[in-house]
């Protein structure tokens, strides 16, 4: 049987996929007829049922996906590609702290609370109240956030937390906070950072070139859809591609040691030789970031 409270997936023979909760007394109508709650809770997800008009309805759980292509939203959302993504590179899960600003509408925040679940903690930031109060909303209505501390916080002013395991940035200009995220985190914590140009990258470059990071890594994910025909595979006409480019590294203390021991080819010799110029050369201009 499927509860009260549950998110429940209508699925139409034309492939229309509708989010409903399923709430005591009400009644799912569409162009294929209604659907009351009493006849649905009678069965398990998975399982077909005729409407009014004896349309035959697919009914499924919302996932976690689901649940995120429906949050109503005030700006742009990161996609479930890259959400994915950043929790695993975060290393989200039971017992860890992540700390994320600015929460925008939420959806990052909703995929972190998922993968922390009951035992981890998410605080996330946001200098907008209203993007905290949407937020807010959204992880009520997806089921979630019991796991997570909404913070209305100008960041330059730190952050709500200390010794955090994780740190994500979705913030225009994020080399404007690297020495608040330090002090949100433990040693060896790993930090990320979404970007939609070049410039902001190559700026967040230089600036983490200059503090205590490592194991730097730049990507963007693309995901192309196959029309799943067995005697015709080929790839769909449209595909989601760049939506922005991740950055992420890690907490580290340089060592002069360390640094002269890693094996070095012509082309990294270089760009060793220039990282060193640009240091020297901040050290006598701090203004020079360029």
């Amino acid at each position: 049987m499927i509860p009260y409270g549950s998110l429940v997936v209508y699925i139409t023979p034309k492939g229309k996929r509708h989010l409903k909760r399923l709430t005591v007394g009400d009644t799912w109508h569409s162009n294929d007829g209604a659907l009351p709650a009493e006849q649905v809770v009678a069965l398990d997800f998975g399982s077909e049922t005729p409407t009014s008009l004896n349309v035959p309805i697919r009914v499924q759980e919302a996932t976690l996906f689901d649940r995120l292509h429906r949050i109503k939203r005030l700006t742009q959302v990161i996609y479930a590609k890259d959400i994915a993504y950043i929790c695993l590179r975060l290393g989200a899960g039971p017992g860890r702290v992540i700390v994320e600003a600015g929460c925008g509408s939420g959806a990052l925040t909703l995929g972190l609370s998922w993968f922390c679940g009951p035992t981890g903690k998410v605080v996330s930031h946001d200098a907008r109240e209203e993007f905290v109060r949407l937020a807010q909303r959204n992880l009520v209505w997806a089921g979630l956030g019991d796991n997570v501390e909404l913070c209305h916080r100008d960041i330059a002013e730190g952050f709500c937390a200390t010794g955090a395991d994780a740190l994500f940035l979705d913030v225009r200009a994020p080399w404007e906070y690297l020495d608040q995220a330090r002090a949100a985190l433990r040693s060896g914590a790993v930090l990320g950072f979404l970007l939609p140009t070049v410039d902001q990258v190559s700026k967040l470059l230089l600036a983490l070139e200059q503090g205590p990071f490592a194991e730097t890594e730049v990507c963007e994910l693309l995901v192309r859809h196959w029309k799943p025909v067995a005697d015709r595979l080929r790839p769909e006409d449209r595909m989601t591609a760049h939506t922005g480019f991740l950055l992420f590294c890690r907490m580290q203390a340089r060592s002069a040691d360390f640094e002269s021991r890693r094996p070095l080819g012509t082309r990294e010799r270089k760009q060793e030789a220039a990282r060193q110029a640009r240091s020297q050369s901040l050290a006598t201009d701090p203004d020079n970031v360029g």
